[in-house]
């Protein structure tokens, strides 16, 4: 075997085991890939980034990501053989180990671009041995990434100071924008700073950064990479003194998607345009709340249900700034009498036309008033809706049945919360007798903006439209847009700016008991907005209602929107089209509470209802272990029918008060047993199933 045939099996040997020592010991990208997650708006704008798990703001970064000039002031003066080598840049390694003997002492480096990433990806102490570990790693990377990757992988990397890592996160701090605008000053800057990331930090070492930096642009100068007056111009400008806070637009959605999913990226429906102008006009108009109260805002965008703008608060980082109030269950006051009477319009059991009597009345043991404590006598259906009359509403909720009302909510996808856990709904819900949150109440609004039909609100692109659910026609949605955009403006809103209203904005707006949450929700034919105020802590605030408080916020964002595409909906071909009551058939032209002359002899004969079985406290026995449980039965005494039987909050059947009702248990454990009769009036027994031991 002659020397040329040894040789070649030597090399085809050596080959083998460089190529099994490459699979066996890849580079161990762990640091590239633990980058801050983000989340972004619909155009890829940057709304909150968050720290990696090392504490670190280290964001993903590309070369898209980062302006051409950036990127050949890095390649001129770090690597200018960057495109050309394969990891190892051997002149370098020559010119160095050349001027190191002449001179006794390190004169210039010969590490390449691919060597620093090798280097960033796995640090170790320096010494000639990382010098070959990172020679040798810095060829398995060029064998295994373009130079795009490669480079990204630096940009995404470099030691910037403190806690940046990345030519984005230092471009953000440093300069609060993106990379990609830099300039020539700027990119010098931070092309210096990974040079010696702790020395030349601008917020620290001021005078130390701007040598550095002014040292790049020195060079490329006399290399001829930049122009003499180019150069003049960046060594003339300031270095920053200070680091600036990363952005934190929509952080509370942004902190609920981050949660929620496992991407490091997350695009959302927001347009950061919009939710920047919404974040400015909450923060002024927060300045005149003076008793710690704060703001709430979500705007959607009605066909897609896409959320262009999410407020949880005032100030993020202020008192109770974390609580997202925009998803905190509250109070809505009078916000949910238009859904009330949409269900009755859809009912064919009113119009907006028809005429009621707001007069006192009593519902069993509850008796509604006015918020002014009067009474306006008769009313049409739109004056009582306008004027948010109580009275009205509740007798309207009776016809349409709380428990009924608060299922649809419920199917529509909103989160309802009772005083008492597990209660049954009764008449007081019409007055904001139960929790809501603003992005449900919104949804909800959004609903009838889009002809009755509800579907849940979308935060991300990609996330599923949801199935719908009808609230009720598109006859009742129009009569609902009719009335609720002739409701009356803030005081001293019609003069000045609100004179000229560019758009039809339809609203209404609610206050809860005591003054503890102001509402306003409305929408345009384009978009839907809601609106809290209150303090966090849901402390009273007396004399702050929806509309002194949370309507002139509402207007204002509106203002805030692009012009409304769509016109107005046209009459469904079922609406009676009507403004006077005369013009209505003769069943719609009353309203009157159902058997109202018969009502008061009845309620005198027909007590509340009360729990015969089980009683309150009762322990329940099951079946042995393996058997089939039985039949409990369920007992009412008095009661108006229907009875309605609920189990923990769940209905289970809707029977004559003479008629055998059952439930069957689940199991062993603590139940709560509601009856609510025909008039609203309701009884508990909280009771145990327990198997015999």
């Amino acid at each position: 075997m002659n020397r040329l045939t040894i040789a070649g099996f030597a090399a085809l040997g050596l080959f083998a085991a460089l190529a099994a020592a490459d699979r066996a010991h890849p580079p161990d990208l762990t640091r590239a890939r633990a980058v801050s997650r983000e989340t972004v708006d619909r155009d890829g704008v940057l709304l909150r980034p968050f720290l990696a798990k090392d504490d670190a703001w280290r964001l993903a970064t590309t070369v898209d990501d980062v302006g051409p000039r950036y990127i050949a002031l890095l390649k001129a003066y770090e690597d200018r053989r960057f495109d050309s080598h394969f990891g190892v840049d051997p002149p370098a390694v020559l010119r160095a180990a050349f001027q190191l003997a002449r001179a006794g002492r390190i004169v210039s480096g010969a590490s390449t671009l691919t060597m620093q990433v090798a280097r960033l990806l796995e640090p170790r102490p320096r010494g000639i041995a990382a010098k070959l570990v990172q020679s040798a790693r810095a060829v398995q990377l060029e064998l295994r990434y373009s130079k795009e990757e490669i480079l990204s992988f630096y940009l995404t990397l470099a030691p910037m100071g403190g806690n940046l890592e990345g030519v984005r996160a230092a471009s953000l701090a440093y300069f609060g924008k993106e990379p990609k605008s830099l300039t020539l000053a700027e990119a010098a800057l931070l092309v210096a700073l990974p040079q010696s990331p702790e020395r030349l930090r601008p917020d620290r070492h001021w005078t130390a950064a701007r040598a550095g930096r002014d040292k790049v642009v020195a060079r490329l100068a006399a290399q001829g990479a930049i122009g003499r007056d180019d150069a003049d111009e960046a060594l003339a400008a300031g270095v920053p003194a200070a680091r600036l806070p990363m952005p934190l637009m929509a952080p509370h959605l942004a902190g609920r998607l981050v949660a929620d999913a496992n991407a490091p990226r997350i695009v959302t429906t927001i347009d950061a345009r919009l939710q920047r102008g919404v974040e400015h006009l909450i923060a002024r108009e927060a300045r005149f709340l003076d008793d710690d109260a704060s703001l709430a805002v979500v705007v959607v965008k009605t066909d897609s249900r896409e959320i262009l703008a999410y407020a949880g608060g005032k100030n993020y980082w202020g008192a109770a700034g974390q609580i997202d109030l925009a998803r905190a269950r509250r109070s809505p006051g009078s916000a949910l009498k238009p859904l009330i009477y949409g269900m009755a319009f859809d009912d064919l059991a009113l119009h907006p036309a028809t005429l009621m009597q707001d007069t006192p009345q009593i519902f069993g043991d509850y008796a509604p008033q006015n918020f002014d404590r009067g009474f306006q006598g008769t009313v049409s259906v739109r004056d009582a809706l306008r004027m948010s009359l109580n009275v009205p509403a509740v007798m309207v909720l009776e016809r349409v049945g709380p428990v009924r009302f608060t299922l649809a909510l419920e199917h529509a996808g909103a989160a309802i919360a009772f005083p008492e856990r597990d209660s049954a709904p009764t008449l007081p819900v019409a007055l904001g007798g139960l929790g809501i949150s603003l992005h449900d109440l919104t949804m909800l609004y959004a609903a009838v903006a889009a002809g009755g039909e509800a579907r849940p609100l979308r935060a991300t692109p990609g996330a599923p439209d949801g199935a719908p659910f009808r609230l009720f026609g598109a006859k009742a949605a129009y009569y609902l847009r009719d009335v609720l955009s002739g409701a009356a403006l803030p005081d001293g809103w019609a003069m000045g700016q609100g004179l000229a209203r560019p758009r039809m904005i339809a609203f209404k707006t609610g206050t809860s008991y005591g003054f503890r949450d102001a509402w306003a929700v409305g929408f345009s034919n384009d978009y839907t907005v809601g609106v809290w105020a209150g303090r966090p802590d849901g402390a009273p605030r007396p004399g702050r209602f929806g509309r002194n408080e949370a309507a002139p916020v509402l207007l204002k964002i509106f203002d805030l929107l692009p012009a409304d595409r769509h016109v107005a909906p046209t009459p469904p071909k079922d609406a009676i089209v009507a403004s006077r009551n005369e013009e209505l058939p003769a069943s719609l032209r009353q309203f009157a509470r159902a058997g109202e002359a018969r009502r008061t002899a009845r309620a005198a004969r027909v007590p509340p209802p009360a729990i015969a079985f089980p009683p309150d406290g009762a322990t329940v026995p099951l079946s042995e272990a393996g058997d089939p449980d039985p039949i409990i039965a369920l007992k009412a005494e008095g009661g108006r029918s229907p009875l309605t039987w609920l189990v923990d909050g769940r209905i289970v059947g809707r029977y004559d008060r003479f008629a055998r009702a059952g439930l069957t248990p689940d199991g062993e454990g603590f139940a709560r047993i509601t009856v609510v009769d025909a008039e609203g009036r309701s009884a508990t027994s909280r009771i145990r199933f327990k198997r015999p031991h």
